[in-house]
């Protein structure tokens, strides 16, 4: 017995030693994909080739209790075509989480490490594939409230909940099954098949999804109200918490019906049927975004949703734009998604694009192209101006990272580049391509390559020159121009562009300019494809009172101002091409070049009772507060305030439109300085009394008390005490709750205050946060809220990694916005300085968000003397 155990013990040594050489070769000659944090772009390289036919099955038991964990249980089943390394499935929580792994039929022990659970080849095969899983829910994206929930999972955050192949190229389906308190409702992707209701509770069981990406999967579950209704055929389902019956009344109609216009544009533009199961949608609280285009179960901020009888026409515009917006992602991200999310861009830019063209349908006496000077213009130029500009499309090494890509570039810059295509191609060719690429790609995966090569088909322009400028680099043109005279005469005109940030670039673009004379004007369209173009054309003609350059909002980059065009813009007669001039204006005095900030706050003032659009009024006030709070002294601004408060007063009254009243009483509450004017706003909102022909809602009165309390009325803790017990609504209760120790007048409640937010369950409420830091940090409360900035920027990496996609960009502009002082400069110079290494991605929001800061630090250096008021 001896001797042969001691020969079977050396076979078994001979045997193990193979499978150990085995094992390396195999492992050398398949490339094992490295365990790390994240989702590497290698890791779902190799997962879409070897795994297909996914589907996921998966069961919640959400409790009453929002302390209380969430068990849960799933399912995955999917083919795989090669059997050669582990296979990685991505859970982003604690290991204890983790409860029991079945791996076809066969118990398997848990191996999570670096955020993925390790499935070893043995219990693999090639083939049919099953892996069951035990576990509790993690709560980072499930976003749960005392009475309700709902995930948000874009960009990777399906892996912080529940374990998934993290990946917007392995598209599955999603059968849902959740057991619930039992007044609760619910909606998710898939249609609802039965429900099981008990003493206690309710299960619900969703039909399978339709075939999507992991971020798409969702949820919403709580006490809320259903509304059903039929559109033009389609029924839709609504989820919301509202309780206002006016806001009810005078939103509804219009929320199903402007989603019907929506689907009925989409459909005869892509030529294309709605491609999904059904159409819901639900309003939720405070929620993270304007929207989010979940598969028949999008996602609302409730109050953009539902407006009451003081809504302007901005808000109206808004409401369009952004369900308008929702509707379009059903076919441009979720019909089609981008392969990787290096292109997220993609989706988000077709979105806005096919939002404006709805909006001008849906919304009566919309100016569609106004709108998108508004919407896109200042937004967009306020990234590509900074230090730290970012191109459209760019790189992502791991998902993990894919956050840090949104924003205004993708939202704002890319539209404003996708009409310059359109424009370029000519519409139908244009919409001819986008079919084929729906077409082709539809419930799949597509790059932004792929596009661009079948548009490249259609058009004799190099696409690939002209998509490398616009949409692979940062930055914008500057323009100048040359206009040589004689007799009267024009004898030539030359345009010039060069590059922002001094390198050889030239950006091929078509735009406008206008020749302004006393009687009549001319429009001329420029082909900007060259370094210098000379316009032959305007050879002879008189010479103009001024030029008004990108007249029709439809080109980009700094363009030139004329002298003479300040005194005479009011005359224009087209509120686009005024739009244009105030942008232009703008944009120069940040350059500091033809405008001081004093000498463009007097051409605003002007404007208050001379520009007659409305969406026109709410820009000019915007940057007159803006430069009122951003680039005025602390010292010049109480000179200033009397007079300026006294003219937007009498503009409001002046004014014959209800909904120009409210915006000039909006600036009027933005620049209240003086205790006059403190006085006069306190007495609107103690009788809740508005100013004649101004409607104010409770929303508003609640903003009245806010920008009291911020200037330390005397009456602030009785205003907020007050304010609170009026609001009926108890998610709205709960917000200004929040906000209170913001507002305090007291530094060390303030600072308490500032100390909670380190602690990731006090920001779980990111708008409120956000709306929160605005106040802790308004200009007027600069002198004792400078010393939260460098823990700000301590805090920015951490917050990037437990807060959604648009929180470390809103929660630096929040903090850093308003500042003007050198040493809010320095202290973001000193951070940079002191993190040589930090991540680019988050240095370049950190540029982004401190650029006005910047801009001041400058202009307040240029500044020799200030003309009076």
């Amino acid at each position: 017995m001896k001797n042969r155990f001691s020969e079977f013990v050396q076979f078994g040594l001979f045997c193990f030693a193979v499978a150990v050489l085995a094992c390396c070769s195999q492992a050398t000659e398949t490339n094992d994909i490295a365990v790390e944090k994240g989702v590497s772009q290698e890791l779902a390289t190799y997962r879409s080739q070897v795994v297909s036919e996914l589907a996921y099955a998966l069961h919640f038991t959400i409790p009453a209790a929002k302390e209380q964990p969430i068990p849960a249980t799933e399912s995955i089943s999917f083919l795989l075509k090669e059997n050669k390394s582990p296979l990685q499935l991505d859970f982003k929580e604690n290991t204890d989480h983790l409860k029991r792994l079945v791996v076809n039929q066969k118990p398997v022990a848990i191996d999570h490490r670096d955020e993925h659970i390790i499935i070893p080849t043995a219990s693999l095969q090639v083939g049919k594939n099953r892996i069951d899983i035990e576990f509790v829910a993690g709560n980072l994206s499930l976003n749960r409230s005392d009475d309700f929930l709902y995930t948000l999972l874009v960009p990777d955050r399906a892996r912080t909940v529940f374990p998934v192949f993290e990946q917007p190229s392995l598209k599955a389906t999603f059968q849902l099954t959740l057991t619930l308190p039992k007044a609760w409702q619910a909606l998710a992707n898939g249609p609802l098949q039965d429900s099981v209701v008990t003493a206690t509770n309710k299960t619900y069981r969703f039909a399978p999804s339709d075939t999507i990406s992991t971020y798409l999967f969702s949820f919403a579950a709580g006490e809320f109200q259903r509304i059903s209704r039929q559109e033009k055929g389609r029924v839709m389902h609504f989820l919301h918490r509202e309780t206002d019956q006016s806001k009810l009344k005078l939103s509804l109609d219009p929320i199903f019906q402007i989603h019907s216009d929506a689907l009925a544009f989409m459909q005869s533009y892509t030529g294309i049927p709605y491609p999904f199961q059904k159409f819901d949608f639900v309003a939720l609280p405070d929620f993270q975004y304007g929207g989010m285009e979940h598969v028949g179960a999008i996602d609302y901020k409730a109050a953009t949703l539902f407006l009451d009888e003081g809504a302007t026409q901005d808000q109206k515009l808004a409401r369009s734009s952004l369900i308008a917006h929702e509707t379009a992602h059903m076919w441009f991200g979720d019909l089609v998604t981008m392969q990787w999310f290096n292109d997220v861009w993609m989706k988000e830019v077709f979105a806005n694009f096919m939002a404006d063209k709805i909006t001008q349908i849906a919304v009566k006496n919309s100016n569609y192209d106004l709108k998108f000077v508004l919407d896109h213009f200042p937004a967009a130029y306020g990234i590509d101006r900074t230090e730290g500009a970012n191109p459209i499309r760019q790189p992502l090494e791991n998902l993990q990272d894919a956050g840090s890509l949104y924003g205004n570039i993708i939202y704002h810059k890319a539209p404003i580049m996708m009409r310059q295509l359109e424009r370029l191609m000519g519409p139908e060719k244009f919409q001819q391509g986008l079919q084929e690429y729906l077409r082709k790609y539809a419930f799949g995966n597509a790059t932004w390559p792929d596009l661009i090569s079948l548009l490249d088909a259609r058009t004799p322009a190099d696409l690939q020159a002209w998509n490398q400028v616009w949409v692979n680099e940062p930055g914008r043109p500057v323009f100048a121009y040359d206009l040589q005279t004689l007799g009267g005469k024009i004898t030539k005109l030359t345009l010039t562009q060069k590059a922002e940030d001094k390198s050889d670039r030239i950006w091929p673009q078509l735009f406008e300019i206008l020749l302004v004379y006393p009687t009549g004007n001319k429009e001329v369209t420029i082909n900007m494809n060259q370094r210098q173009v000379t316009l032959n054309t305007l050879k002879g003609e008189p010479v103009p009172t001024y030029i008004l350059f990108n007249s029709t909002g439809l080109g980009y980059g700094l363009f030139p101002v004329d002298k003479k065009m300040p005194a005479n813009v009011f005359a224009l007669q087209n509120p686009v091409a005024r739009a244009a001039a105030y942008v232009n204006l703008y944009e120069n005095m940040l350059d500091g070049r033809v405008v001081t900030p004093l000498e463009l706050l007097a051409l605003n003032r002007r404007g208050l009772s001379e520009e007659e659009e409305e969406l026109n009024l709410k820009l000019l006030t915007n940057q007159l507060s803006d430069i009122f709070w951003k680039f005025l002294s602390p010292a010049k601004r109480p000179e200033l305030a009397a007079a300026l408060e006294n003219e937007i007063w009498q503009a409001m009254q002046q004014n014959p439109t209800s909904n120009a009243k409210k915006q000039l009483f909006k600036a009027y509450q933005s620049v209240a300085l003086t205790p006059a004017a403190q006085a006069r706003l306190y007495d609107v909102w103690a009788a809740e009394k508005a100013p004649d022909g101004v409607k104010l809602t409770e929303d508003d009165y609640t903003s009245l008390a806010l920008a009291l309390a911020v200037r330390n009325h005397a009456s602030d803790g009785e205003i907020l005490r007050k304010q609170l017990a009026r609001i009926k609504n108890e998610d709205r209760k709960k917000r200004m709750g929040f906000l209170l120790s913001a507002l305090s007048a007291d530094v060390k409640t303030r600072d308490a205050f500032f100390a909670s937010l380190k602690d990731e369950k006090n920001r779980s409420k990111e708008a409120w946060v956000v709306a929160a830091l605005g106040y802790l940090h308004h200009p007027l409360r600069a002198e004792t809220s400078e010393k939260y900035l460098p823990e700000s920027l301590n805090l920015l990496a951490e917050i990037q990694q437990t807060g959604d996609i648009f929180f470390p960009y809103s929660w630096l502009q929040a903090s850093f916005g308003s500042y003007q002082t050198p040493t809010a400069a320095r202290t973001v110079r000193a951070f940079l300085t002191q993190h040589p290494d930090y991540n680019p991605k988050l240095k370049a929001k950190i540029l982004q968000a401190s650029d006005d800061l910047f801009r001041a630090e400058k202009l307040a250096g240029k500044r020799v003397s200030e003309p009076g008021a």
